[in-house]
């Protein structure tokens, strides 16, 4: 089975499991080795016309709390069978407006081989009190890249499913 369609069974069985309550618009899933994320939308919060940015974040904020707090046996029930089905863990978060929360996610250890120069970036990092680690410091560089090269990392992403659906595509080996 290529990735691409293993991420397409994993969001079609939870577009058919999550109530439909939960969802302002169709959940967010994301995958990889490791866990499976669902980010669910939850309709904002109605607010007066003059409300400031204060109140709008603090309620956003409790919504989410009390959507976290009210779905939680359900979301243990569906991540148990997902995480049985699948074999990896599952995540959940969810977006009230513009205020998102990410909850239980893994944090997976990965190894690596750098070089002196590499070395010293995570350890200037840690020395500047950035990173409390190199291990901080190296998942410090890696949201960085995240956040400023989105786009061409989504453009890559692209690429390798069209190479999956050609590889899909092709003759018996």
């Amino acid at each position: 089975m290529t990735t691409h369609e293993a991420r397409e069974r994993v969001e079609g069985w939870f577009a058919g499991r999550l109530p439909a309550e939960w969802q302002a618009q169709p959940a967010e899933i994301t995958t990889d080795r490791e866990e499976i994320t669902v980010r669910l939308t939850v309709p904002d919060v109605e607010f007066a016309d003059d409300a400031g940015e204060i109140a709008r974040a603090e309620a956003r904020a409790g919504r989410a709390k009390a959507f976290r707090e009210d779905t939680r046996a359900r979301r243990i029930e569906l991540a148990r069978e997902a995480e049985h089905r699948y074999g990896r863990k599952v995540s959940w978060g969810v977006r009230v407006g513009d205020h998102t929360e990410l909850w239980t996610h893994v944090a997976a250890p990965m190894m690596t081989r750098l070089r002196q120069p590499e070395r010293r970036v995570l350890d200037t990092l840690v020395e500047a009190g950035v990173a409390r680690s190199r291990s901080d410091a190296l998942g410090w560089c890696v949201r960085l890249v995240g956040q400023h090269e989105g786009d061409w990392l989504a453009e890559l992403r692209e690429a390798m499913r069209s190479v999956a659906d050609v590889r899909e595509r092709g003759p018996e080996a």
